[in-house]
């Protein structure tokens, strides 16, 4: 998840257009060397980390993780947006003490992948790496050297990146992006959330076992 509060709605889009993106996934097994990933709340379970942080250092507690329905989490905690903006202050600074957890199967999943493409790469909305990129390289059993980590400091800026680097298919969690990237030829693959429920016509996984079929490895 993001580490803003404001978004912008997309455009309403027609059936027919739902269809036409759906036309557009193929069925062929995604190549590793093609595919690369987002990493708050797609390989990193950030937003548990956030709840952790919330009830333990500010006493904001009675949220569960399903009630995180929007990305705006303004939206849906009802605390001071300047607490909110702390707390995930203290997650790109690495100012916790609960543990930042990978989703469940991530790292078993990222190395199966190194062993058919180096590096894998990151792509993360994130404006400095901060402890995340140590945290990466030690929790995904692979050399550093097969981990590459470009953080943007903003949404738009991982489709630049993407494309620059000649990426087909992106994880992603945050629905906009998932837009955005199809605009310019990047097949989003959305990673379900609670706040990203709203309809949609991108291929989506519920979890990383999932994301894994989708794979070729030969």
């Amino acid at each position: 998840m993001g580490m803003v509060f404001k978004e912008e709605e997309h455009g309403t889009w027609t059936a027919k257009g739902d269809q036409q993106i759906l036309d557009s996934i193929p069925t062929l097994k995604i190549d590793p060397a093609a595919v690369a990933f987002d990493i708050d709340s797609v390989f990193a379970d950030t937003m548990s980390l956030f709840l952790d942080i919330a009830e333990n250092q500010y006493q904001i507690s009675g949220i569960r993780y399903e009630d995180l329905t929007t990305y705006n989490l303004a939206e849906c905690i009802k605390a001071d947006p300047a607490v909110l903006d702390s707390i995930l202050g203290r997650i790109l600074d690495g100012r916790y003490s609960a543990p930042l957890k990978p989703m469940d199967g991530a790292p078993e999943v990222i190395a199966r992948l190194g062993t058919y493409h180096r590096p894998i790469l990151f792509v993360t909305a994130r404006p400095y790496p901060g402890p995340i990129d140590k945290w990466m390289k030690k929790t995904i059993p692979l050399e550093e050297s097969a981990i590459e980590i470009i953080t943007t400091g903003s949404y738009e800026g991982k489709v630049d990146v993407l494309l620059q680097r000649g990426i087909s298919y992106f994880v992603e969690d945050r629905l906009e992006t998932c837009f955005s990237l199809h605009s310019v030829g990047v097949t989003p693959i959305v990673f379900k959330q609670p706040w990203n429920r709203k309809k949609h016509p991108f291929l989506e996984v519920g979890n990383w076992k999932e994301l894994e079929s989708l794979f070729y490895f030969g």
